[in-house]
């Protein structure tokens, strides 16, 4: 907004264009006869911030009573000045009888207060527009000039300069309302009475003060960061409206003690409120913070004044008791009910004699006879346990003994005498075995309703036997068979010295001809080397191998050989053989040559002479023997077939056919149970018309033979049966199927016992 121009109001009735020269752009230069007065920026409430807005300035021509006013507002700082208008002129009178109403305000005379003088000091003069016709004599009445507190404001009579004569005190009347009068010699009103305001504008002369010296707040141990504790409160009676003098603002100076952390707590800056901030908040590390408070006015820039505030930190049951000691060793008398047997100690660090210190004693095992009972002492918060029944000394418990835990299934034990035995062969070099130890659980259980159980940890040391034999690493080894370069085994053995190194080796099954084997001096590292050039493969280095005592072991080294020299991690890649141009041009040939021989023997395929059977068949062809079953009909006309053994009995067809696809109209349809009107029967309704539905004879599809086509009477063989079939093939003549053509050839010679031509 800096250097903005706002034309906010206008008084009197002059138009705009008769105003300053200005034109409205800021700055500008006042006309002849004008002066400057600077006035508070609260005049541009709606168009800037009254806090951010410095003071603006009016220029008032003097000479030309029809330009009343012309405001422009411009931030210029964070100062408000006050106004100083020289001269208030009574509001002219409209020509009549008749009172009228005045045409403008006027604006209230701003005053600061604490003023160091000298006094009596000038405010404004009051003038009237007749004081050229007629001597006038002013006068004022009201607060702070004739009624209480007299005698603060003063007026000359024949200047109509108004005076304050005493340093004024917002805090104590912030505002005078007073109103000037013109009168003429003779004491006759030449003016209506002008109402006068006077504002004493604040100076920041009180510092805040706190409503307390001491504030006490308290909050609960292992609060959150943002809970809320306290608020404290500081008031200051300078203006905190329109001026920053009594807006306060709080912090906090000081945190003692500064454990867990220097800044535990924090406080609202506009509203006073404390709250947690970090966490850690422990009431038996520090039972209260006490913080250092200041109160700021000019929203913090200003006065300031201090205060302290305490706050408890409120115990929660956050601390378990402990008992101390943990082990009592008591001899109770038998048969005897109610007797104290001991006094338990607890420790608690929570605070003392409230909910979370009181100790509530249970008995949780080894009373399942229900023996002992246990109560509280609510002044010591000690443990009184006491016999509930007489104990008898004859009576023991039986106790048995049972394999909790076994993660190998070794072992065993007797569930009377708790012996422990081996079922299975122990390995120190099992998974299951750390350090050569072996652990297992073993529970004692007793005969008690319910059975109490006691645990136990059974640590078995394995001691090493000579079981396992050297073994090498690695069991791959990769070497060239030129020049190769000697590989370096580590042998290493699971069991413990002196079953260990020094090794030795040895190859066999043949191994020695092409390979040689070499420990080193500490007998833990050997070295295999390849004698001879082997051809590139993969080979089986039978290496046996004997630790300290002897024991062996053989194992079966994988030998990769490769072609190449020196060192190789892995064979080198053999690059397949480039195949000439000469030896190209001869696989081209050959493949040419054999399309050129298959294309010439489908030519000839092709062109070789099919024999084609005659289209009539010769005059003594038999197949008019053979009846083809699929015929429905006459067939050609020139078929010499005896159609009449097909249609036999066709001339037997009755006029009338009874049609056996349709309702059976002679037996009763099923009766049907009518809808009952009462809704519990639908259910009986439904299931006795579905059964009547189901054996209804008259519903479809029904059950009768359907006749699609009449073909006869009947037919000379009254079955299949009559066909006359001999008992076997060797029976039947089949040599004539030899004169139907290539056609039934197959025919023949599966059943004519012909022979193939």
């Amino acid at each position: 907004m800096e250097g903005a121009v706002i034309v906010l109001e206008t008084w009197g009735k002059g138009p705009m264009s008769q105003m300053s020269e200005c034109g409205g752009v800021w700055p500008c230069t006042p006309l002849p006869g004008t002066h400057s007065d600077s006035w508070p920026a609260s005049k541009t409430e709606g168009f800037l911030d009254n806090r951010n807005a410095g003071y603006s300035r009016a220029w008032r021509h003097s000479q030309d009573p029809s330009i009343e006013s012309f405001w422009a507002f411009r931030v210029l700082g964070s100062q408000l000045r006050i106004p100083h208008t020289e001269v208030l002129m009574f509001p002219q009178a409209r020509p009549g009888l008749q009172r009228q109403k005045r045409d403008w305000v006027i604006p209230p005379i701003r005053v600061p207060e604490n003023e160091r003088g000298p006094f009596p000091k000038k405010l404004v003069q009051i003038k009237s527009n007749r004081d050229k016709a007629t001597k006038i004599i002013y006068s004022i009445t009201g607060q702070g000039a004739d009624t209480p507190p007299n005698g603060i404001f003063t007026i000359e009579a024949k200047t109509g300069w108004m005076m304050v004569t005493q340093p004024l005190d917002r805090e104590d009347i912030d505002k005078y309302h007073l109103f000037s009068h013109a009168v003429s010699e003779n004491g006759r009103p030449v003016e209506e009475p002008m109402e006068i305001i006077i504002t004493v504008t604040d100076q920041n002369d009180n510092k805040p003060q706190f409503t307390q010296e001491l504030f006490r707040g308290s909050v609960l141990e292992g609060a959150l960061p943002g809970t809320s504790v306290m608020q404290v409160t500081a008031t200051d009676a300078d203006d905190a409206i329109e001026t920053y003098n009594g807006v306060i603002a709080y912090s906090i100076l000081n945190q003692e003690p500064k454990e867990p952390h220097p800044q535990m707590f924090t406080i609202h800056r506009a509203t006073g409120a404390i709250s947690v901030i970090a966490s850690g908040l422990d009431r038996e590390r520090v039972r209260e913070y006490t913080l250092t408070l200041q109160a700021a006015d000019l929203d913090g820039e200003g006065l300031t004044t201090t205060a302290s505030a305490v706050i408890e930190i409120v115990d929660t049951n956050d601390n378990a008791p402990v008992f101390d000691p943990r082990t009592y060793t008591v001899a109770v008398p038998e048969n005897e009910a109610g007797r104290e047997v001991q006094r338990l100690t607890v420790t608690d660090t929570d605070e003392v004699n409230t909910a979370a210190w009181q100790a509530v004693y249970t008995i949780v095992r080894g009373n399942e006879g229900g023996f002992f009972t246990i109560t509280t002492d609510r002044e010591t918060n000690e443990g009184i346990l006491r016999t509930a029944k007489g104990l008898d000394f004859e009576v023991r418990m039986v106790v048995g003994y049972r394999i909790g835990n076994d993660p190998a299934g070794w072992l065993e034990i007797h569930p009377e005498n708790g012996i422990v035995t081996a079922k299975a062969q122990l390995d120190r070099e099992a998974v299951f075995v750390k350090n050569n130890t072996y652990p297992a659980i073993v529970l004692a259980v007793d005969n008690g309703t319910p059975p109490a159980t006691g645990t136990g940890t059974l640590l078995l040391t394995l001691l090493d036997v000579n079981d396992n034999g050297p073994e090498p690493d690695p069991r791959e080894i990769t070497v060239c068979n030129q020049n190769p370069v000697p590989q370096v085994l580590t042998i290493s053995d699971k069991d413990l010295p002196p079953n260990t190194s020094p090794f030795r080796a040895e190859l066999i099954h043949g191994s020695g001809m092409s390979w040689a084997a070499e420990m080193d001096s500490k007998g833990e590292t050997l070295t295999l080397k390849l004698m001879e050039p082997l051809k590139k493969d993969i080979y089986q280095v039978y290496l046996r191998l004997f630790d300290n005592q002897n024991k062996d072991q053989l194992t079966v080294l994988k030998a990769e050989v490769c072609n190449c020299e020196g060192h190789a991690e892995k064979c080198p890649e053999e690059r397949l053989p480039v195949l000439g141009v000469p030896i190209i041009l001869a696989i081209l040939g050959a493949i040419l040559a054999l399309l050129i021989i298959l294309l010439l023997l489908l030519l000839f395929v092709r062109r070789r002479k099919v024999v084609k059977e005659p289209l009539l068949l010769p005059e003594d062809d038999t197949r008019d023997n053979v009846f083809y079953y699929g015929e429905e009909g006459g067939g050609e006309e020139d078929q010499d077939y005896d159609l009449s053994q097909l249609h036999r009995g066709l001339e037997a067809r009755p006029e009338v056919i009874v049609r056996n696809d349709v309702v059976p109209t002679l037996l009763p349809a099923p009766q049907y149970r009518p809808r009952p009107a009462n809704p519990d029967e639908i259910g009986n309704f439904i299931d006795e018309n579905l059964k009547a539905a189901d054996t209804d004879p008259t519903a479809p599809p029904y059950d009768s033979l359907l006749v699609f086509d009449y073909e006869g009477s009947g037919s000379e063989a009254a079955s299949l049966s009559s066909l006359n079939s001999s008992a076997s093939d060797q029976d039947q003549d089949y040599d004539y199927l030899n004169d139907w053509g290539g056609r039934f050839r197959k025919l023949a010679d599966m059943y004519g016992g012909g022979e193939d031509e």
